[in-house]
C-alpha cells in the first residue's frame, strides 16, 4: 500500500480526523452547531417527548405560582436547549421564558427582602424592629426558664 492508500488531514472520508471547519481557524466550529436541538431537554434522547415536555413545561410555570419559585428555576435548567436556542421548540419557550424572568424577580425580591433585614435591622424598623423578628418570639411568650 503506497502513498495512494493513505488519506490526507483535510480528507472528508476520514472516520478519525474531522474535516476542517468552515472558518478555517477552529476546527470545533461549524455552520452545524448553530441548528436548532433536536430535544427540548437537557437529556437528550432519554428524555421527554416535545408533547410531554409542554405538558411538564406549563405545570411547572403554573405550579410556580403557588409559592414554589424554585420550580421555575428547574424549569429554566431542564429545559434549557429550548432557554438557550430562540428558534427552538415556539410551544414551548413561551413557558421557559416566563419561568426564567419568574424566577429573576422572585431572586431579586428574596435578596432585597435579606438585605434589608440584615443590614436595616432596627436602625431602619426602629421599635417596631421587636415585633418583626424571630429571635426574641420564646421571651415574649414566656417560654424560656431564664428570663
Amino acid at each position: 500500500m503506497g502513498d495512494a492508500g493513505r488519506r490526507s488531514v483535510g480528507d472528508s472520508a476520514s472516520p478519525v480526523i474531522p474535516q476542517r471547519a468552515v472558518n478555517g481557524n477552529n476546527p470545533n466550529f461549524s455552520a452545524s452547531s448553530f441548528r436548532p436541538p433536536h430535544w427540548p431537554t437537557v437529556d437528550g434522547p432519554l428524555g421527554l417527548s416535545e408533547e410531554d415536555s409542554l405538558g411538564y413545561a406549563r405545570r411547572f410555570f403554573h405550579f410556580g405560582f403557588m409559592l414554589l419559585p424554585w420550580l421555575w428555576a428547574l424549569n429554566c435548567f431542564y429545559f434549557w436547549p429550548v432557554l438557550r436556542n430562540s428558534q427552538s421548540f415556539p410551544l414551548i419557550r413561551p413557558y421557559i421564558v416566563r419561568s426564567a424572568i419568574g424566577f429573576a424577580i422572585f431572586t431579586a425580591l428574596l435578596f432585597a427582602w435579606a438585605l434589608t433585614f440584615a443590614i436595616g435591622g432596627e436602625r431602619l424598623f426602629g421599635p417596631v424592629w421587636d415585633q418583626l423578628v424571630m429571635y426574641n418570639v420564646a421571651d415574649r411568650l414566656g417560654l424560656t426558664g431564664w428570663s
